[in-house]
């Protein structure tokens, strides 16, 4: 493969400034998804904004509409159609240019629904290919293609791309991409690859770059990110070890030492992947944060055979035993399906002993989906929906009354907050997180956003904590 040259495909912003005259146009971008994708999109933006595109939340008012999409779940592909209908009369009257992008456009049978339902799309673009950006629009623009830019999703990681961050707090750094795990429910693999590390160097000077200009808060993301560097050396893949960086665990260290940064954090990891050396460097690095999250996904062993998972219920919670004896403060949020394809009562029944167990800050549980080519999609053993909805609404009422629990301990303790703004829903209050990512909202001034706040815990509502600054 030809090593791309990322200069040459930035040279495009600026023949994009001149077939515009150098005029201010807007662009309204709607990201589906992971924190991966809203990574991808703040690339997006940092490019489009090069080429004097301004952001407009308001869709209707866009020269030129991006979306960026997400394959995980059945609901994105109704969502994104929606969208491309909605924008055509739009696009019908003011030329609006109309981009899309993401892991969605790595699966072909969606490509040849736009191919064939929405023709009047402008860009289509990969999960690799989101560098090309420039160029697709300048073509788009001046010669009136429709650009179908979808690549082999095994490509390269391209550094170097500009970016526009719209959090001047907290920041995220992709470690790495694609996945080798093959989860039978999972489509991920066949749409962003396999893994692929960044090299050390690149990580450490993004994340010192990002202290300089005053971030707090980092979180290192992958689809399986305590495997960073693993398949490099097991494969004997060329990568430049930096500042004793040869593995997560040492990355993990390097980073705890970058002046500014005050709190680290990361997903996802894999219950396989967490070895001793990371489980210890979370313990002695003072900035990790205590909150793990550790995606479950099922509590029965054998749904958890079926789905690939390469662990059992009994080494998932020797694990977190493990953990809590190496790290008493550590606390823990996790992912579950419902509903999986063989699903029977005594295997939810797993499941909810796990909640049970562990006490879980937090659950994101989701209703299993069929995603054509992935091998669970194939399974005959589906499970009907009403069965899916009844257990999905019992594990609710579980989680809701632990975290309702869970919340009592944090009465009249002192936490240490980092501000992030003005809080959504009162705006005479501001709001932050706690190092195990609870939400805490309280009285205070603005320019206190950007800092570190000690807060005594007055009362706890469910979803967040109300706090008074000590």
């Amino acid at each position: 493969m030809q090593a791309i040259n990322i200069n040459e495909e930035l040279k495009y912003i600026e023949k994009v400034k001149q077939i515009n005259n150098n005029k201010i146009l807007k662009y309204y971008i709607m990201t589906m998804g992971c924190q991966l994708n809203e990574n991808d999109s703040e690339k997006l933006c940092g490019m489009l904004e090069k080429m004097n595109y301004i952001k407009t939340e308001r869709m209707k008012d866009a020269d030129l509409v991006l979306f960026n999409t997400c394959c995980v779940r059945e609901n994105a592909e109704e969502k994104l159609f929606g969208k491309i209908g909605e924008v055509k009369k739009q696009k019908e009257d003011k030329h609006t240019i109309i981009a899309i992008g993401g892991c969605m456009m790595q699966e072909e049978h969606i490509l040849n629904k736009i191919k064939q339902s929405y023709p009047y799309v402008d860009i289509i673009f990969g999960t690799h290919t989101l560098h090309k950006m420039p160029k697709d629009l300048y073509k788009a623009l001046e010669e009136n293609k429709k650009i179908r830019d979808v690549i082999d999703i095994d490509g390269e990681i391209i550094e170097g791309l500009p970016i526009s961050r719209k959090d001047k707090t907290k920041a995220s750094v992709t470690i790495m991409n694609g996945c080798n795990n093959f989860c039978t429910y999972c489509i991920v693999p066949y749409v962003r690859g396999r893994e692929r590390s960044r090299q050390p160097k690149d990580i450490i000077e993004e994340v010192k770059e990002l202290s300089n200009k005053g971030y707090k808060e980092i979180t290192l993301l992958g689809q399986n990110v305590n495997s960073y560097l693993s398949v490099e050396r097991e494969k004997n893949i060329e990568f430049e070890e930096y500042e004793g960086i040869n593995s997560f665990a040492t990355l993990l260290r390097a980073i705890n030492k970058i002046d500014g940064i005050e709190r680290i954090r990361f997903i996802s990891p894999h219950p396989k992947d967490f070895t001793d050396d990371v489980i210890e460097a979370i313990r002695d690095c003072e900035k990790v944060c205590k909150l793990i999250h550790l995606p479950l996904q099922s509590g029965s062993t054998n749904i958890l055979k079926i789905m690939n998972r390469k662990y059992t219920k009994e080494q998932y919670l020797t694990l977190v035993e493990k953990m809590r004896k190496l790290i008493p403060e550590v606390v823990f949020t996790t992912d579950i399906i419902v509903g999986f394809p063989g699903e029977t009562e005594e295997d939810f029944e797993d499941t909810l002993d796990v909640v049970k167990k562990v006490k879980f800050e937090q659950v994101y549980m989701f209703i299993y989906s069929r995603r054509v080519g992935t091998p669970a999609d194939r399974m005959e053993n589906q499970i009907p929906e009403e069965i899916k909805h009844k257990r999905f609404d019992k594990l609710k009422k579980l989680v809701e009354n632990q975290i309702e629990e869970n919340n009592k301990k944090y009465l009249d303790t002192i936490q240490s907050v980092v501000v992030e703004g003005i809080s959504k829903n009162n705006e005479n209050m501001l709001t932050g997180r706690t190092p195990s990512n609870k939400i805490v909202v309280f009285e205070g001034k603005e320019e206190l956003i950007g800092k570190i706040v000690e807060l005594k815990i007055m009362s706890q509502h469910m979803w967040y904590l109300k706090g008074k600054i000590v």
